[in-house]
């Protein structure tokens, strides 16, 4: 054996065991000894953690508000129902109004007084006593007519007046064909110049149309 190249060995063997170990001992303390630093990563959770619970209160807050709000929407509309079924009082007339309608009623009692029978002035236009609401004074009316209209609720000058000729008509055809040779287009207007007191007008009129026919 040549123990000169075994003496070699026996120190180049434990050399390298001795270097391996310690390149082994650096790289693992040096991957030990290396820390994390997450510390920046942790601060942001917390912040949007604190952020979100905010939030959270926020919509706990408004969702306690909007339950209010509908609280107070219900009973509103509560009030409202309840007062649509209240009849209001007929409101009173407006002191601004007496003096409108002081004119009004003296206006009227004016147009009454205008057309209050003037039994005076028709004697003098025609001669004789005229009754108020004669139908007879009307030209082509006699009494048997007369009654005719009475008894289908005629029994004024003025509610001749407001009679149609179509009514005026089936008035006289009620009394049969004898009737047939009356025209009453004239009679509504004769009867609203008796109404108005058109005495001297009447008396021309029925003097230029002769039993009374247009």
């Amino acid at each position: 054996m040549n123990f000169e190249n075994m003496n070699i060995w026996c120190w180049i063997i434990p050399l390298l065991v001795g270097l391996i170990c310690g390149i082994l001992g650096y790289l693992l303390g040096s991957r030990s000894s290396k820390v994390i630093d997450n510390s920046a990563e942790i601060n942001s959770l917390t912040a949007s953690n604190t952020k979100l619970k905010n939030e959270l209160s926020e919509l706990n807050n408004l969702k306690a508000s909007n339950s209010k709000l509908k609280a107070d929407l219900e009973a509103c509309n509560q009030k409202v129902i309840a007062a649509s079924k209240v009849v209001p009082p007929a409101p009173s007339a407006p002191s601004t109004n007496l003096g409108a309608s002081a004119a009004s009623f003296a206006a009227g009692a004016a147009t009454s007084s205008a057309l209050t029978f003037d039994g005076s002035a028709a004697k003098a236009a025609f001669g004789k006593t005229i009754k108020q609401d004669d139908l007879k004074l009307v030209e082509g009316i006699g009494p048997k007519i007369e009654g005719m209209f009475k008894d289908h609720g005629i029994k004024t000058w003025k509610e001749l007046s407001e009679a149609s000729l179509e009514t005026c008509q089936k008035i006289l055809d009620t009394g049969g064909t004898r009737y047939k040779i009356h025209d009453p287009a004239s009679w509504p207007m004769q009867a609203k110049m008796c109404y108005e007191g058109k005495w001297a007008e009447l008396v021309k009129w029925q003097q230029e149309h002769k039993h009374g026919k247009l």
